[in-house]
């Protein structure tokens, strides 16, 4: 029997770049995900949405853009995912820039002693206000996540405990070196995380995915899977907010593996996020054509 699902559609761009993500909720609700979801076999609980939160230009500390709608919003869906997992339901969780999956990961915490992470991504996301250019939160998720210094204390603190996880029990799965830069690539070396880049990958990304679960299977019982849409090639679909050209997966290697890592027995939740609908083609096939991928990874 598939797992129940609780949809939560988390309509945010309060820690991306500039607007457009957080119109996916919507969009990916329109292209029939939930109704898929239901034909494939699942009991789905959608929620609806969390209140609207937009980017914001004009933030009053520029190393720390539009900090506390980032944490207000992350509290949020800590308290949507929190419920859910009481109710004994698996959260997938609609963004929304990349922000959210730190409320994902505290809403899982307060009863979860035993979580891993599984970061799928075309960036580490292992920068903090104090070493990122631009101060926007969606590049400096896993750095909040794993309470490195120079994280900002209002984010970082967010659930249960500090850090919300040790280092070894993140895996980054699918980013591009060249993304890290010189900085985050120091960050990633003298930590423990779990490190899978794409150009590791040697043709076989889902043998490369299933090497990367079973190593955080060893470390952690349940495990939440982050997805950001960023790790498809966008010649080869336009999806994600912050394109990857020649760089990521195709979007058939990418559903591959977002298939093994759904199909772990101990998945906590998933949070799917970076999706700007505006980037695809103005008759929804883009949207149609990651739902159908989604839900084909969802069932296995």
């Amino acid at each position: 029997m598939p797992p129940d699902l609780t949809l939560i559609g988390v309509p945010s761009s309060a820690g991306a770049h500039s607007v457009g993500q957080e119109k996916a909720p919507y969009h990916l609700r329109r292209a029939g995900f939930p109704e898929a979801l239901e034909t494939a076999g699942f009991r789905v609980d959608d929620r609806g949405d969390l209140p609207l939160a937009l980017f914001r230009a004009r933030s009053p500390d520029r190393r720390q853009q539009n900090l506390g709608q980032v944490v207000r919003v992350a509290g949020r869906v800590a308290d949507e995912v929190a419920a859910a997992s009481a109710r004994g339901s698996t959260p997938v969780v609609l963004g929304g820039d990349c922000t959210i999956t730190v409320g994902v990961l505290a809403g899982l915490a307060r009863a979860d002693a035993d979580l891993g992470l599984l970061y799928f991504d075309g960036d580490a996301d292992l920068t903090t206000p104090a070493t990122s250019g631009s101060g926007i939160f969606d590049s400096m998720g896993v750095a909040h996540m794993i309470g490195l210094d120079g994280a900002a204390p209002a984010l970082a603190r967010l659930g249960p405990r500090f850090p919300l996880l040790p280092e070894d029990r993140v895996a980054l799965f699918g980013f591009h070196p060249d993304e890290l830069g010189p900085v985050g690539q120091a960050v990633l070396d003298a930590s423990a995380v779990l490190s899978y880049p794409v150009t590791g990958f040697a043709g076989r990304p889902a043998a490369a995915a299933a090497a990367a679960l079973a190593a955080l299977e060893a470390r952690a019982g349940t495990v939440l899977v982050h997805f950001d849409v960023d790790v498809i090639d966008f010649f080869d679909l336009p999806v994600a907010d912050i394109p990857l050209h020649n760089e990521g997966l195709t979007f058939d290697e990418a559903m591959r593996c977002l298939t093994v890592f759904a199909g772990h027995e101990g998945l906590a939740g998933l949070t799917i996020t970076e999706f700007n609908p505006d980037h695809g083609a103005e008759d929804g096939s883009t949207t149609e054509a990651l739902v159908r991928g989604l839900v084909a990874a969802l069932a296995g």
